[in-house]
């Protein structure tokens, strides 16, 4: 099975994991069971977005717009990080 998202996936965060503020160390984390990953502010844009109604590409293009940047490169960035939070069972996707 690859990890990779198709254009029309729709990635969200699955029960039990959650974007919270970290009051300690300050930031945002990506919380689940067991487990937390330390957000930068890419991150968080990113994850903002993911919303399970949202197909991958609608990610890509809103992000390109907000950020004026080549969809191209955005696309390789996020597929990158949502494939590695894939991966750790951080995001899931519906077809």
């Amino acid at each position: 099975m690859s990890l990779a998202l198709a254009p029309d996936d729709r990635p969200y965060l699955p029960r039990g994991v959650r974007v919270v503020e970290d009051r300690v160390r300050g930031g945002r984390v990506l919380l689940g069971p067991e487990k937390a990953v330390a957000l930068d502010a890419i991150g968080e844009a990113i994850l903002s977005r993911v919303d399970g109604e949202t197909p991958f590409a609608g990610i890509i293009a809103d992000l390109a717009a907000t950020y004026a940047a080549p969809e191209a490169r955005i696309a390789e960035d996020v597929q990158r990080f949502l494939a590695g939070l894939r991966a750790r069972m951080f995001v899931m996707v519906t077809s």
